[in-house]
């Protein structure tokens, strides 16, 4: 796809003129973009940041409304998830195979070389994606202070390579779990590969809320795994991450939150039926804000430690992604077809607004299990030392 100076709206035919008709919805705007009925010539993000500037469609031409594509993630998405009914275990699991089973050849077209589906760290020296995301990776194991024989817990591994890393840089004992069976696959590849011949890597297909009674881990990681849960679910989620933890451990949590701003990214833009990313990518997600956060953790057991913003950091990240997706986006169409492909162009591009502008962040949390946790003392300058490989 090559850049316009100025992005254009293309309507291919009747129906995509029909998709700007009043009132104008973000679900009927965006059904027509993945139809094909709509599309835009040019950059994506500069169109949809450009059509956020306008007035409304009663002050615009009618291809204004193409600012539809925006997929909003805000306050009032979230209040359509907060029903009990979601989030049991069979429906999470549901919810994540359409998500990460769609295949793992997809996901290598723009990810990392080590497939790491996560905010990556752009500190000093990562002027590569795959740096930014090892940085990342070892950031995660300094803050849990990883040493050699702990035992040590990714709560939703993706891919695998957190564990990957924390075996072979620190020389962890680690377990992964996760609801997809596509990413266990090649986690199952990867770990053969740091752990010593006839050692098998501790990989799961486990909910975290089935964890078997009787483990115990020295530290965790939950790295966007939380989106997951569903706010009203939080202390379970907290509480049951702290009862296999030994006392003291640790518990990094990184996830996506609101910010409660009251900034729209498309003033004037309507939504029906929960959004185009809760219908098109992420079902049943939920991005509780930080405040919530943080009160569940201190109820289910755990002392605050640290917290750290990414929010910049996820902006440049999910514009790498999405160059990635859209210079082998024919390969991608050939993979999972032209509508699939077109959601996720249109998700990469409207959630690096979000972060844009403020309307979604993410942090780090570093926590500690109030039970036999003693007064820790964080060796904070050494995290950032050189997290970057020279050479």
């Amino acid at each position: 796809m090559q850049a316009a100076s100025v992005p254009v709206l293309l309507v291919a035919n009747e129906r995509g003129g029909a998709a700007f008709g009043p009132p104008p919805t973000e679900e009927k705007v965006a059904e027509a973009f993945l139809a094909g009925d709509l599309d835009v010539q040019g950059d994506l993000v500069d169109f949809i940041e450009r059509a956020g500037s306008w007035s409304g469609p009663d002050a615009l031409p009618t291809t204004a409304l193409a600012a539809g594509l925006v997929a909003e993630v805000g306050a009032r998405a979230s209040e359509l998830l907060r029903s009990a009914a979601r989030h049991t275990i069979a429906r999470d699991d549901a919810a994540v195979r359409h998500h990460y089973d769609v295949g793992n050849d997809f996901y290598r077209l723009f990810l990392d070389e080590q497939m790491i589906y996560s905010c990556a760290y752009w500190t000093e020296g990562a002027d590569r994606l795959e740096h930014a995301q090892v940085a990342k990776l070892e950031l995660i194991c300094r803050k849990l202070d990883l040493r050699p024989g702990q035992r040590f817990l990714d709560v939703g591994c993706g891919w695998g390579a957190l564990i990957a890393h924390a075996t072979r840089a620190h020389g962890v004992r680690a377990t992964g779990i996760s609801l997809s069976d596509a990413q266990l696959e090649v986690a199952h590849e990867r770990m053969r590969s740091v752990l010593p011949a006839g050692t098998g890597p501790d990989l799961r297909h486990q909910d975290y809320r089935l964890l078997p009674e009787e483990e115990r881990w020295d530290a965790m990681a939950s790295v966007g795994m939380m989106e997951h849960v569903g706010r009203d679910h939080l202390d379970r989620y907290f509480t049951s991450l702290a009862r296999h933890l030994v006392p003291g451990g640790l518990l990094l949590n990184h996830a996506i939150g609101e910010t409660g701003s009251a900034l729209k990214t498309i003033p004037w833009l309507q939504r029906t039926h929960g959004g185009f990313i809760q219908q098109e990518i992420f079902p049943d997600t939920d991005l509780p804000p930080l405040d919530l956060v943080i009160a569940a953790a201190q109820r289910s057991g755990f002392e605050v430690l640290d917290v750290e913003a990414f929010r910049p950091f996820y902006a440049r990240t999910l514009l790498e992604w999405l160059g990635r997706l859209e210079r082998r986006f024919p390969e991608a169409v050939q993979l999972v077809g032209k509508r699939r492909a077109r959601a996720w162009r249109l998700y990469l591009a409207s959630t690096a607004i979000t972060f844009r502008t403020g309307r979604t962040t993410v942090a780090q949390t570093l926590l500690q299990k109030r039970e036999g946790g003693g007064p820790r003392v964080l060796d904070k300058p050494s995290w950032y030392r050189e997290l970057v490989p020279r050479g």
